[in-house]
């Protein structure tokens, strides 16, 4: 028997639903998010990463198109094996990862005596990383 190439993102995925976050009436999700790394607000909406943000997942999909503001759901991958884009600084494989600017995620930091009381807010493990444009994760 030999060996069989997997496709890593096939592995274990779990998706969620969730309402899209607004500002001043617009969706702050578009199809030009698609694919990219995105967090969970406050009032529990899925919006696009901001630097240092907690990475929720993967934007998978959104319902309806960009002009139906208020109406959209976002579909989201929050566990299971993603590539999402990186900006600095870059993971590396075995690392752990916070969301970056634009959508994207990065290194996380060091751990410290700053963490906040509920644990270090870095996620998943960096299986690989495509030169300094993506990185694949699993999300744990």
């Amino acid at each position: 028997m030999t060996v069989r190439d997997h496709n890593l993102e096939s592995v274990a995925e779990v998706f969620a639903t969730f309402k899209v976050k607004q500002t001043a009436g617009v969706d702050d999700l578009t199809d030009a998010h698609l694919g990219k790394a995105v967090i969970l607000t406050a009032s529990y909406e899925a919006g696009p990463a901001t630097d240092n943000g907690i990475l929720l997942g993967k934007l998978i999909d959104l319902t309806l198109n960009d002009g139906n503001n208020g109406e959209r759901l976002a579909t989201v991958q929050i566990g299971g094996v993603c590539t999402l884009p990186v900006s600095a600084t870059n993971p590396v494989v075995g690392n752990r990862v916070v969301c970056g600017a634009n959508a994207t995620v990065k290194q996380a930091p060091a751990l410290t005596g700053n963490d906040p009381a509920g644990g270090n807010i870095a996620r998943g493990t960096v299986l690989a990383v495509n030169g300094t444009t993506e990185c694949t994760i699993l999300l744990s």
